[in-house]
């Protein structure tokens, strides 16, 4: 529960602290997540303490490489928020059986509600601006679960080989060579 609650601070940290790409932070979202900080109550040493949850560079270099990273990381985060609200205690029943605010509404309910309503920006942010990664690492994922004892696999795998490799092989030499003009325009251009 600490570790999961230690990620939400970061991601909230993160989420209060940073501007990405000109888009902003709802004042609400900024609003629920200080709500949902001051009920974890973890102390700012707890917070601060220099091992952060999630890589505050990450994958320096590509932006489709960060694209891909923070696909992953905000899948991260459904799953940590699902998980934070399964830990709630029930919901009351007066709470559960209608969708309206209650006169008054029980602390958990609260916590669920503040939960619920970020967990909804994070899928809604995953849904619109990172589909294609989202494909990707459904790929990827799919690469862990090859049948690396199968002698057919094995079969199969060395004979597409040669294609994979020079693919590979192809995608590394266009990168150079992208690089190496980029490098010549630069100088030209202070020339």
């Amino acid at each position: 529960m600490v570790a999961t609650v230690r990620a939400v601070v970061s991601l909230s940290l993160c989420l209060f602290m940073s501007q990405i790409q000109g888009a902003y932070i709802p004042s609400q979202m900024n609003k629920t997540i200080q709500n949902l900080l001051g009920h974890y109550n973890i102390s700012q040493r707890e917070i601060l303490n220099g091992k952060p949850v999630f890589s505050k560079d990450p994958a320096a270099g590509e932006m489709g490489a960060k694209r891909v990273l923070m696909s992953g990381v905000l899948e991260t985060y459904e799953k940590l928020l699902v998980q934070m609200l399964k830990q709630l205690p029930t919901p009351t029943p007066q709470a559960a059986e209608s969708n309206k605010l209650p006169a008054s509404v029980a602390p958990g309910d609260d916590v669920r509600m503040e939960l619920n309503y970020i967990l909804k920006k994070v899928l809604e942010l995953r849904k619109h601006r990172y589909h294609k990664q989202e494909q990707l690492l459904l790929q990827l994922r799919a690469l862990r679960h090859i049948e690396m004892d199968n002698r057919i696999v094995r079969g199969k795998a060395l004979w597409e080989l040669p294609r994979l490799y020079e693919e590979a092989s192809s995608l590394g030499e266009r990168s150079r060579r992208r690089r190496r003009q980029t490098k010549r325009l630069t100088t030209r251009q202070r020339a």
